[in-house]
This record gives structure tokens, sequence and C-alpha cells, in this order.
């Protein structure tokens, strides 16, 4: 139950989409001066060293965040060959050449990232409750849940840095079962960025428990649920079945996902079998801001090809409401 170690994947795709839709996120939303309440269902250790031991042995920042660091950026030339899906407009060309200025909601995302490497470089990678700290007004709150006993220590030294006082709360308890009891917030304004590894089934499960009890609660919250595309059945029914609870629910929706390789298992020349590891990965909002589709669509079209790993590059843009 408590094997998954998010530090191995620290900073690699998945991360550059959930952080990017996250910062798009709260920038809007902290637009009105009422106070934000913030709950993040599977904190983790909250800030990662990408030269560190963990990030340094799956070395999967290399193909994320460290690839759109890099001094002069070109785009995959595989990436030409793969187009667009979804919503999004067709590109006659790619997106991302060395001289593009980079979408706006890529530039906050790496700016953000740099804040937290003041002498250059890319040691040092924020998770979800840095990023939102790092955000976040005074007077707004942020709620973070952990229940892996070693990143939940970490998270508290880590967070005791900040010096933040009430404004964030660290719980050692289980997301799912328990972030609920902060809705609704007395400022009637929140977001709930839900993320869990996945790594039990029913962990599919629980999030639409999670978001379903959620909207009962407080209908007008903000919902963010980042999810694995795999080849596993309840992945795949996630997204569908989230639509499905907002339409009835008679609320908006935003689903934005971003696959950089095929999903396919390859067989070396000894025979062995290879896994490509995580191919693609999803973001589901409910409550979006209504922002949102405008700034990721560019966004979007660029990291499908700053972060294509062979011509099955991708991405899809869906919302409605």
């Amino acid at each position: 139950m408590f094997s998954y170690r998010h530090a191995f994947h620290a900073g690699n795709h998945a991360d550059v989409l959930k952080h990017t839709v996250l910062i798009a996120t709260l920038e809007h939303l902290l637009e009105k001066d009422t106070a934000l309440t913030v709950v993040d269902t599977h904190a983790g250790a909250g800030l990662y060293r990408l030269d560190g031991d963990y990030a340094g042995t799956s070395g999967e920042a290399a193909d994320g965040v460290l690839r759109l660091l890099a001094p002069k950026q070109e785009a995959a030339p595989v990436a030409a060959a793969a187009p667009a899906q979804g919503a999004a407009k067709k590109s006659t060309k790619p997106a991302a050449t060395p001289d593009a200025p980079l979408a706006p909601a890529i530039q906050a995302y790496l700016d953000l990232v740099r804040d937290f490497n003041p002498n250059g470089g890319a040691r040092v990678y924020p998770g979800s409750p840095f990023i939102t700290h790092h955000l976040l007004r005074e007077h707004d709150k942020l709620k973070l849940f952990e229940l892996h006993p070693t990143d939940a220590r970490t998270l508290d030294a880590n967070i005791a840095q900040l010096e933040a006082g009430r404004q964030i709360a660290v719980l050692r308890e289980d997301g799912f079962g328990s972030a609920t009891k902060f809705l609704p917030p007395p400022s009637r304004r929140a977001l709930v960025l839900c993320d869990p590894s996945y790594e039990m089934k029913t962990d599919y499960g629980r999030v639409l428990d999670l978001i379903g009890e959620s909207l009962k609660r407080f209908a007008t919250g903000t919902y963010a649920v980042w999810y694995p595309i795999i080849p596993r059945p309840e992945a795949h029914d996630l997204p569908r079945r989230l639509k499905t609870m907002a339409t009835k629910a008679g609320k908006s929706w935003l689903h934005a996902t971003l696959t950089v390789k095929s999903s396919k298992v390859l067989t070396t020349v000894t025979g062995d079998q290879k896994r490509p590891g995580l191919p693609a990965s999803g973001m589901f909002l409910i409550n979006p801001p209504y922002t949102l589709n405008g700034r990721l669509q560019p966004a979007l079209e660029q990291l499908k090809d700053l972060l294509a790993q062979d011509r099955h590059a991708a991405f899809t843009l869906d919302s409605a409401g």
C-alpha cells in the first residue's frame, strides 16, 4: 500500500501537464479577492531533488521539465507526424520551434520552477503543495493530506520551513476519506486537487466517490483530477464517468490529455520485453475557470511537440458547459 514514491517520477511529462493546468487554474481563481481554500488529497513530499537518488534512478525528469528548461529547445522531428487530436485545431507546422515564444501557460510553469532554483539549473522541483503555496495570498488556506509515512514526515519538515502558521494544515490522513470535511469552506471558494498513484485499482472508484460526495457538499467548487492513461479499463472509464457525473449535475467540465509516446510493449533484440513506462496522462476538471480552455490550447500544442518521444505524441482538449 505504501510502495509508491513520487520522488521517482518528479518532473516527468505527467507532472508538466498536471502542474501547468494547476497553475493556470490557480491564476484565474486568485483574481478574486475572496479567500480560496485549496485541498490536496495526495500531497506527497512537497519538494523533490532532481539530482537526488530517487529522481536520478528513473531519469524521468530528463524527458519532462528538464527538456523544457534546456537553453535551446527544438521540437522533436517525429512530433510533426503526429496530428493534434480532439477539439483542438490541427496545425500545419510544429507549434514549438527554437525561436517561437512559449505559450503563456508553459512560461508561467517554467518561471515558477525557476523561482525554486534561484542559482540556475533545476536541482529542486516543487510538488503541488509548494506550487500552490507559492501562488496563494496570506488569507488563502491550504489543506494537505499524505498517508505515506516517509513522505508525510518529509512533507511536515518541508512545510515547517515555510513558517506559514495556520495557513497550511498537514494531515496524516486518507485524503479520499477526509478531504470533504473542509467542504464547503467558510469563504465558499475551493479547489480540490486529487492525484493518487492509482497503484491500487480501487483508487479509480475512490476518486469517483470523492468527487461525487464533494459535489453534493459543495456544488460550486472546482475539482481537478489527474490520472494516468494506461492499458487498464479503469483508467479509460474514469474520465468518461467523471464527464457523466458533471453532466448529470449540470456542471461545466474540461478534459485535457497529453501523450508523449506509444503504450505498446517492445521486444528487444534479445527477445526480452520492455515496458514503455507511462505514455500519457490526463487532467479532468469540473467547474473549471472559463479561461482555462483558451490558455491550454496553445500550451498543449507546444507540449506535444516539445515532449514527444516518438511519432505517437498527441494531445486532446475537450470541454462543455
